[in-house]
């Protein structure tokens, strides 16, 4: 499953062109079979890229309620809220994650997709979590 990534990264045109191609085709895959988790998950991405955040959001949403066991949906979803400014959902989203046995926390601190909300005050709780949990591993 893709990881949201360099969401706020300028693309050129062509690239757009080629995002918005992809982000139709896979519209109409979806509308096809709502449930077609690898195609939302492209979709969630290419919207993201697209800078599309509200519809990548919605589309996190959704797989979150087909894929509830999986920490890869819901880091992505903290990714979403992250970038429509929900900060305290994008906290409950990666803890859910990690809960779930997400444990890419090098990416996480670099993740550009959670840089809003690293710069949040609510962020240093969740550090605080991961540092607890770092120092029991060892």
């Amino acid at each position: 499953m893709p990881v949201k990534s360099s969401a706020r990264k300028k693309i050129s045109q062509a690239e757009g062109r080629d995002l918005d191609t992809k982000i139709g085709f896979l519209e109409g895959l979806i509308r096809r079979d709502p449930q077609y988790v690898d195609a939302l998950q492209l979709l969630g991405d290419h919207y993201t890229r697209r800078g599309r955040y509200l519809d990548g959001l919605q589309v996190d949403e959704r797989l979150a309620r087909l894929e509830p066991r999986s920490p890869l949906v819901f880091y992505n979803l903290a990714c979403s809220y992250s970038l429509t400014g929900q900060f305290d959902r994008a906290v409950l989203a990666l803890e859910r994650a990690i809960q779930l046995g997400y444990r890419d926390f090098n990416w996480l601190a670099r993740d550009p997709d959670l840089k809003p909300l690293r710069q949040q005050p609510i962020y240093r709780d969740l550090q605080n979590k991961i540092r607890q949990m770092k120092t029991k591993a060892r």
